[in-house]
């Protein structure tokens, strides 16, 4: 049997593998065939492999391990992915379908406090790394605003690459709602208070251009408001980068889309989702993946 060289080219390197793997495969056959024949034990074993080809055998299957996990670690990463961009798809119809079943108003859109107090919005929940109920409590997210529209569904609200548990077990929400989007009760015109709230669906000049739902970083998700101050350039709260550096985003055209951030660094958009990651708002430098966002969250009021 041939030896295989390190300086071997890749594609000889291949052609000896597969004749390898028929030479194993016939050598085995060959010995099956000659046990059947009637063959001693003590001469099968003779006849089978020896220990060079034992390892060889070995190598195979580990260079085999070695180009095989990683492509399956990236078809696993795609199939989230695809996941994810479908539940967006799912919250984006389950938006669009409750302002045409609620005389042309969006969905409520509140933040932490009354959120809490009222639970009248499109996700009732305020997560926390803690034991709070609020991480686990699926009637939070059912019977919210949405939760008929979108079939009862507690799966659409959470992105299969979102992974970070709290202290009592898996979180049920990775999405936020864009904070300019929907009635947000006592937060109205407390941030951008120079930007249009976009309190029914026909208030969209431009549907296509405005987005709704996104992955949120698990570090600053709470409420379901997703809110920056535009016109700051800082980061408040951050979008999450659970696909390969990217986060998937919809409009209020019913689109929805993978967007690549492409600033990573001390002060970048691309964070990995554990605890600790945001430490509190931090400036936006340089500005690309901010004024990304900030484009598409509203307009000046009058234009």
């Amino acid at each position: 049997m041939s030896m295989i060289h390190i300086d071997t080219p890749l594609e000889k390197l291949d052609l000896q593998l597969v004749d390898m793997q028929r030479r194993l495969r016939f050598q085995f056959l060959a010995s099956l065939l000659r046990l059947r024949g009637g063959w001693c034990a003590n001469q099968a074993l003779e006849s089978g492999f020896n220990l060079v080809e034992l390892l060889v055998v070995i190598a195979i299957i580990a260079l085999l391990a070695a180009l095989l996990l990683p492509v399956l670690g990236r078809a696993k990463a795609k199939a989230s992915a695809v996941a994810c961009l479908n539940n967006t798809r799912q919250l984006t119809l389950a938006w669009t379908v409750y302002g045409d079943a609620n005389g042309d108003r969006c969905v409520n859109n509140h933040g932490v406090d009354q959120t809490r107090a009222e639970r009248n919005t499109w996700a009732n929940q305020v997560l926390a790394w803690g034991a709070e109920p609020d991480n686990t409590n699926a009637l939070l997210l059912t019977e919210a605003l949405l939760g008929d529209a979108i079939g009862k569904s507690v799966r659409a609200f959470k992105c299969p690459a979102d992974q970070v548990r709290a202290d009592n077990g898996e979180r049920l929400r990775s999405y936020a709602l864009n904070c300019m989007v929907g009635n947000p009760g006592k937060l109205l015109d407390e941030y951008n208070r120079d930007f249009r709230q976009f309190l029914r669906p026909s208030d969209f000049a431009r549907p296509n251009a405005v987005f709704l739902f996104l992955d949120e970083h698990p570090d600053t998700i709470n409420d379901g408001f997703y809110m920056i101050r535009l016109g700051r350039y800082e980061w408040s709260n951050l979008p999450a980068s659970f696909h390969n550096g990217a986060a998937n985003v919809s409009f209020a055209d019913g689109h929805a889309e993978t967007h690549r951030w492409l600033v990573a660094g001390p002060n970048g958009t691309v964070r990995p989702a554990v605890r600790g990651a945001v430490k509190g708002d931090f400036p936006a430098e340089p500005r690309t993946d901010y004024l990304w966002v900030m484009e598409r969250m509203s307009e000046l009021k009058g234009r």
